[in-house]
């Protein structure tokens, strides 16, 4: 089960690198790019769509972070606690077990 997983995502990433070779290949039209205050050098229209994909994503994991601190550390409170209760049920296991007869 395993491989068939690692065969259908070999596929999958191949058929996107295909598509985005393809995308590449059919978008190279040089053309400046105006943001407002400054103008970037002319670039083919798949390297400024590539370098967008590439800022979001990395705004995206930035935006993220801050959640994903902060449901590490409730992960990290929740298992502290849940040591806690197992340690002091062993301990009334333990005690029940010395007040039997």
């Amino acid at each position: 089960m395993r491989w068939l997983k690692g065969l259908i995502l070999a596929i999958i990433l191949l058929a996107v690198l295909l598509i985005g070779i393809l995308f590449a290949v059919n978008n190279q039209q040089a053309l400046p790019l105006n943001l407002i205050w400054i103008e970037l050098p002319a670039a083919s229209l798949s390297v400024w769509l590539l370098a967008a994909l590439a800022c979001g994503v990395l705004l995206g994991m930035l935006a993220m972070t801050g959640v994903y601190l902060r449901l590490r550390t409730l992960l990290t409170r929740a298992q502290r606690h849940n040591q806690q209760q197992r340690k002091e049920l062993d301990r009334l296991r333990i005690q029940e077990m010395k007040e039997l007869p």
